[in-house]
């Protein structure tokens, strides 16, 4: 019998290059195999089209700071989101001090992070939400104004040729950044190969099952020849995007009963006309439609891809019943079983404002469509712009029937195999929800990881929100290491 493989990581996305990385760090002797379906990597969801390359601080995106029922403004998640962005940032920081990445500038760039409203009620809470944020030590030096001229300076397009009689509001902060996870996703594959990590590319896996001797049996076939293949693995880790809830299920751990998902696909507009890209420098977010998903908020974005920059806007919400880009008309009807059909029938009944939603973006004509640009680029002009279709994402369905928008880490109860459900903000929270994984998978590891994760992420398991010189450091630090902006002092220090 040959030797066990001491992890795979189904599917070549940065989820399971992260875990990758983050394992031959913890156990440098340890066998890690990673099988990837498609011929390359980063064509699904960690490709650069495929996302909007946002590194996901909660700067500026708007539906993290929700109203509460008496009017104010909630930043519990935008804070969250925050922290979780910052354990990613320090284990980038990490790779390029160790010279693991020798260039950031290949998958990261710093762009500032605007919000923007218009309309009275909107102008109120985009106040409101600044007056919440402005004194926190992870937000420090965001800056607001009612003003278009001051506008005007941070982002032109916004302005210009906009109505003067409706009032407007924004917030700008140049701490953020735009993150091509495609070609982080590469770097962090490559490195883990020179590491002595397997990358089996064409390789789709069909079956994972337990053994007699508590092993996972991996079994497949190579696309194009047919030729099958079995390994045989102490852990597995299943990061193969909207598939991954299917071969959950093909694995019958008790765990993923009751959840299902609902497929969404996207579509954005996007330009490479040089002399349209140089108008707008800023990854700007505005209000979701009513009855839109989170994942729907319009922004108009910087984008930064194989050395060039481009724009891009949307996302226009779709359907499709794939669980990926690459995938199967039939895959959401193979995921149906009996425990999670009432779960799926209750999340559509509870969701009507979604489906009504998906509706009306599914029959909008393209001229419809591009108003939306026009609201946040009152002169672009449609000759400029083409469509492309984005990646494709699986929202989690719980089994209580609630349709989640985050993430779900899904795990057997003795760790020994994992995967992760559901959509954003994804891929800028690959580190923490990597670590909660080999937290919940190896509780016998964990205490003895503590020194080496404390070099790679310091601030793991600390609260920077509760330590504003400590944020202010960590901060400062991995901008420094990725060529961001530097960050401004917050407003506890500022007198020290």
């Amino acid at each position: 019998m040959e030797t066990p493989i001491d992890a795979v990581l189904i599917g070549g996305g940065i989820m399971s290059s992260t875990l990758g990385t983050l394992l031959q760090e913890l156990e440098p002797s340890w066998n890690i195999k990673v099988i990837e379906r498609l011929d390359t990597v980063s064509q699904e969801s960690s490709g650069p089209w495929n996302n909007a390359g946002t590194g996901h601080s909660a700067l500026c995106e708007l539906n993290y700071t929700p109203t509460n029922p008496d009017g104010t403004v909630d930043i519990s998640k935008a804070v969250q989101v925050n922290e979780q962005f910052q354990v990613s940032r320090q284990l980038w920081a990490f790779l390029v001090e160790s010279g693991r990445i020798p260039d950031p500038s290949a998958f990261i760039n710093p762009i500032p992070h605007m919000s923007f409203v218009w309309g009275a009620d909107n102008v109120a809470y985009l106040r409101k939400r600044y007056d919440a944020l402005a004194q926190h030590p992870l937000f420090s030096g965001m800056h607001f104004s009612t003003d278009p001229e001051v506008i005007s300076t941070w982002a032109p397009t916004l302005v210009e040729g906009r109505d003067p009689s409706v009032p407007v509001a924004a917030t700008f902060t140049e701490a953020g950044s735009d993150v091509d996870f495609g070609r982080l996703n590469e770097l962090l594959l490559d490195n883990m190969t020179q590491r002595g990590a397997a990358l089996d590319l064409g390789s789709e896996v069909r079956k994972v099952r337990r053994n007699a001797e508590g092993l996972w049996e991996i079994e497949g076939r190579r696309v194009g020849s047919g030729e099958r293949f079995d390994y045989t693995a102490r852990f597995v880790f299943v990061g193969a995007g909207g598939f991954a809830l299917r071969l959950l299920q093909a694995a019958k751990i008790p765990e993923i009963k009751g959840f299902g998902g609902f497929p969404v696909s996207g579509e954005f507009l996007r330009t490479t006309k040089p002399e349209v890209v140089a108008q707008h420098q800023a990854k700007v977010y505005g209000k979701a439609a009513v009855g839109a998903p989170p994942m729907s908020v319009p922004h108009l974005d910087t984008r930064f891809v194989d050395g060039t920059q481009a724009l891009m806007f949307g996302p226009y919400a779709g359907w499709s019943p794939r669980f990926l880009k690459f995938g199967s008309f039939f895959d959401l009807f193979a995921s149906i079983r009996l425990h999670n059909l009432w779960p799926m029938v209750k999340a559509g009944l509870t969701n009507v404002g979604l489906t009504i939603y998906l509706i009306q973006q599914l029959i909008a004509r393209p001229s419809t469509k591009f108003k939306d640009l026009l609201d946040f680029f009152p002169e672009a002009d449609p000759r400029d712009w083409e469509k492309i279709t984005a990646g494709q994402r699986v929202q989690v369905i719980r089994p209580d029937g609630v349709l989640q928008f985050g993430t779900e880490v899904i795990a057997s109860a003795d760790g020994s195999i994992a995967g992760l459900l559901g959509a954003s903000p994804g891929a800028s929270t690959a580190a923490p929800i990597m670590l909660q994984v080999l937290e919940r998978c190896f509780p016998d590891r964990w205490g003895a990881w503590q020194p080496a994760l404390r070099q790679a992420v310091p601030s793991f398991g600390t609260s920077l929100s509760d330590d504003p010189a400590n944020a202010h450091e960590t901060l400062a630090r991995t901008a420094e290491a990725l060529r961001l902006a530097e960050p401004a002092r917050p407003p506890q220090l500022r007198s020290a």
